[in-house]
């Protein structure tokens, strides 16, 4: 019965042995499986870039985006002034705000809301602050030269 017993537990710890080395096997570098080859192949695709709702693109705006022009990615001559923004708790959704500006002139002076807000189409329109700020300077310049 003794002699059985020491069999048995040499043959579980030999079993043990058996298993990490096949599990070190499996994981040496020497012979790459087909699997991961094609692991290899699929990692080199270059991966689409994941597009930003309304909220996303706004957060790296200075005060979130109030008074930048925004518009969908296939809008043309079509974009939103955003005048309020109202955020839920994760910051990446909530409701907004804006004037619509048609080719560069906006058809109405009252702000409406913007829907389709958490879609991921949305782009900020670059220099639209900056031409607002510089056409309203010499407004104001012109006033006090004329005063």
């Amino acid at each position: 019965m003794a002699i059985l017993a020491k069999r048995a537990a040499i043959e579980r710890t030999m079993g043990i042995f058996r298993h990490s080395f096949n599990l070190i096997r499996t994981f040496s570098a020497s012979a790459p499986s087909s699997s991961s080859n094609a692991a290899v192949a699929a990692s080199k695709k270059p991966k689409r870039k994941k597009k930003k709702n309304l909220f996303e693109v706004a957060q790296f705006l200075p005060n979130w985006g109030i008074g930048y022009q925004m518009a969908k990615t296939h809008w043309i001559g079509v974009s939103y002034q955003i005048t309020k923004i109202n955020l839920y708790k994760d910051g990446r959704h909530g409701k907004a705000w804006g004037i619509v500006y048609k080719d560069g002139v906006p058809p109405t002076d009252a702000p409406k809301k913007i829907s389709g807000v958490h879609k991921r189409c949305w782009r900020y329109i670059p220099d639209s602050k900056k031409t607002i700020e510089s056409s309203s300077k010499p407004e104001i310049q012109s006033e006090v030269q004329a005063a």
